[in-house]
This record gives C-alpha cells, sequence and structure tokens, in this order.
C-alpha cells in the first residue's frame, strides 16, 4: 500500500496546483512558474545541497538522462500548465491530464518495453472515460464534437512531457539522491525560465507582486507540488512502473472538482459522481493484480 498512499497525496497535491494556478491565471505564465521553482530551490538547498555535491560525478556521467528529466519534468510541465490555464478552466486541464497514463503507457511499451495484461489496459481505458465523464457532466461524445481552444492544445505539451518524464525517472532517477536531483533541476530550471521570464516582461507589463495571496501561492506551489509530491512521484514510479504509477492521475478531475466545490461554491452533480466511481474502478482494476509479481526491494540509502 505504500506506493499507493504517495501517489494519493500526489494527485492531491497537484489538484491544489492547478486549482492555486487557476486562481492565479491574472499572473502570466513563465512568472508563476519561475517564482515557483525559486521557492522550490530555496526550500531544497539546506536539504539537498550536501548529497548533491556528493553526487556531482553521477550529474556529469548521466547528463543526457538528467537534462530530459529536468526539461520535462521540472521546468515545462507546469510552465505548460499554467500557461494552458491562461485560456482553459481548471476542469479542462484536469481532464486533459489523464490523457498521461495512456501516452506513457504506450512510450513505456515502445521505449522500455514495458509490458501490461489485457486487464490492465482495460483499467487504464476505464479510468480515462471515468475523468472525461467527470469533465464533461455526463455528455461523453461531446467532448469529440466541441472545439479545442489554444489552452487545450498548450496542454499537448503537458501531456507530452509527462509521460516522458515518467518512463526516463523509471530507468535513471534511482541512480541520483532523492533531494539532490531535485536541487540541481530546480536551480537549472530557474537558470532556463530567467530568459523567458524577462521576454515575457519586456512583450508585455512587469506584473505587480506585492498581493500576499501571491506569495501564499507560490510558496505552495513551490513546496508541495514542486518538491514533495515530486520526491513522492519518483518513489512511487520506482515500485509500481511509469504505467501504473501514472494512472493514479485519472483522479486529478475528480480531485480537482472537490477542490472547486469547497474553495469556489460549484456544485457537484450525479453524472460527476458516477464519473467519480469509474475513474475509481478503473484505478483499481489496473493496480489490483501483478504488482507482487517480480518487484524487488528498493534501497532509499541514496535518498538520506
Amino acid at each position: 500500500m505504500y506506493p499507493y498512499i504517495l501517489m494519493i497525496f500526489v494527485v492531491l497535491f497537484y489538484a491544489g496546483n492547478i486549482l492555486t494556478g487557476k486562481a492565479m491565471n491574472d499572473l502570466p505564465p513563465f512568472t508563476i512558474a519561475f517564482f515557483r521553482l525559486v521557492v522550490a530551490f530555496i526550500f531544497l538547498l539546506p536539504i539537498g545541497f550536501r548529497s548533491a555535491w556528493r553526487a556531482r560525478k553521477t550529474f556529469q556521467e548521466y547528463k543526457g538522462p538528467f537534462i530530459i528529466m529536468t526539461l520535462t519534468g521540472v521546468t515545462f510541465f507546469n510552465t505548460f500548465i499554467y500557461g494552458a490555464l491562461q485560456f482553459t478552466t481548471a476542469s479542462n486541464v484536469s481532464v486533459l491530464e489523464t490523457v498521461i497514463p495512456v501516452v506513457t503507457v504506450v512510450l513505456s511499451a515502445l521505449i522500455v518495453k514495458e509490458k501490461l495484461p489485457l486487464i490492465k489496459w482495460l483499467g487504464v481505458i476505464l479510468s480515462f472515460l471515468g475523468a472525461v465523464w467527470v469533465v464533461m457532466d455526463g455528455r461523453l461524445f461531446e467532448l469529440f464534437s466541441s472545439s479545442w481552444n489554444v489552452g487545450d492544445v498548450i496542454m499537448i505539451g503537458a501531456i507530452t512531457c509527462w509521460a516522458v518524464y515518467s518512463v526516463v525517472v523509471k530507468q535513471y532517477m534511482h541512480l541520483f539522491p532523492a533531494y539532490g536531483v531535485l536541487l540541481v533541476m530546480t536551480g537549472v530550471s530557474v537558470l532556463i525560465l530567467l530568459p523567458f521570464v524577462a521576454v515575457e516582461w519586456t512583450l508585455g507589463s512587469v506584473p505587480s507582486l506585492g498581493k500576499a495571496e501571491y506569495w501564499m501561492g507560490f510558496l505552495y506551489l513551490g513546496v508541495f507540488p514542486s518538491v514533495i509530491a515530486l520526491v513522492f512521484y519518483n518513489r512511487a514510479v520506482e515500485r509500481l512502473g511509469a504505467s501504473l504509477a501514472s494512472v493514479f492521475l485519472n483522479f486529478l478531475p475528480v480531485v480537482t472538482m472537490i477542490g472547486a466545490y469547497l474553495w469556489l461554491g460549484e456544485t457537484i452533480k450525479l453524472p460527476e459522481i458516477a464519473g467519480a466511481l469509474l475513474v475509481i474502478a478503473g484505478v483499481i482494476l489496473t493496480t489490483r493484480s501483478g504488482n507482487r509479481k517480480n518487484r524487488k526491494p528498493v534501497n532509499y540509502e541514496k535518498s538520506l
């Protein structure tokens, strides 16, 4: 149950990421992504510097996979999400994220030859359909007839980034110290995003960052989705594999809508409850069997 519990917290933190990002979408997307990573870097510096320094030869040896993980999982995944939230709803973003498990399963099969039995494929599809059902208020087929806006297209970048990240994490993340690698990833991402922020402010206007709620939002985004959720997700992938861990992201529309109900006062309708049950059934079907076979114990000493 340990990796499943981790993934439940990951979903909670990422749902909060969508809701907070939507609440702050009067700020431009690169600005939100940049300051969340500045907060994450400051948070990680005292707990990750020593292990990062000790593993400097590992970073050099595996710089290719490290750069891929940094760009996809830290630099641009959430940047795409904040960009999408400028044009589309939090619900649309959350349902489009449910495509990630399908893309991850396909990439895992193509790249690392990870195999899933038919029943697990059915679980992936069922949970995906349930998530779509939640967002479309039971009108499943309208997803294909409705027009997609710019935000929906931007989300394709986020979907691709996280699917690639999930596959590469399974192969290489165990080589790095958990907090040290996040510190270096975050620092590199801050440097990469800095010129983008400069262009964003030059072409537009310098945003006013004096509001207390902005910095409370940056604090949440910088600590929970940026650090804690990534640590939990990486460890869950080590135990479950990229495909099984990513299928938990299909809980995002359910949790996001509950958050919208509690935070924004939105109502939850019967079709949404039915869709939530489909999501849960799909996740259970995907994870209920076959996970105990050939499972090796994981050594987390390098993370300390």
